[in-house]
């Protein structure tokens, strides 16, 4: 897959403000930017969340149940929460990381702390192929998955390339309706999980 090093779903208004994860990070703290603002800060650029319907929702509810039973212990599921990288500050819709619940109470989870995150792709699936992509490997997050409802498949990234001038996911395998898909952690398989218990 062909990645680009320019945001292809956002950023194309050349006027556009770009702003740091301080900046970011300040605007929340301030109340500049609340829970009612649906953004994230992606590549420096503050972008409005994907909207989001029924089969979306759901299936979080389907994967988060599946999910739950393949962690091992030390690490715990996030749903919807912060992850903080150099340029950005996605919420990934799920996050496997390290810890239990109380392990992020005076900071975000940064990508020492990630095993896998993953998106739920309906309506987003162009910028989660094209731009988180790029974004997650530059993070040098070590695992990605792209459950994607629109080509009812699974589309797992590995080996991040880290910050190079063209950041890409060294590897990319699909897996089917019928697969077993293993969940790898820190380089092992932890469990191995049916396709059809992760899609709708």
């Amino acid at each position: 897959m062909t990645m680009t090093a320019k945001p292809m779903t956002y950023g194309l208004d050349l006027s556009a403000a770009q702003f740091s994860v301080a900046q970011y990070q300040r605007m929340i703290e301030t109340g500049m930017l609340t829970a009612d603002d649906k953004v994230e800060l992606l590549e420096n650029y503050v972008v409005l969340e994907m909207p989001r319907g029924p089969l979306h929702d759901g299936t979080m509810d389907v994967v988060a149940e599946t999910l739950r039973k393949g962690l091992p212990a030390g690490w715990w599921l996030r749903i919807r929460l912060t992850v903080v990288l150099a340029d950005s500050q996605p919420e990934p819709d799920f996050a496997a990381v390290r810890g239990t619940p109380r392990s992020f109470l005076a900071r975000h989870p940064s990508p020492a702390d990630v095993g896998l995150l993953i998106e739920v792709a309906d309506a987003s699936v162009a910028r989660d192929q094209r731009d988180k992509t790029r974004i997650y490997a530059r993070g040098s997050v070590p695992l990605y998955w792209i459950i994607n409802l629109v080509d009812r498949r699974i589309e797992v990234y590995s080996q991040p390339s880290g910050p190079t001038a063209v950041p890409a996911y060294q590897a990319f395998q699909t897996y089917q309706p019928g697969d077993m898909l293993p969940l790898v952690l820190d380089g092992s398989t932890v469990a191995t999980l049916g396709v059809n218990d992760l899609l709708p």
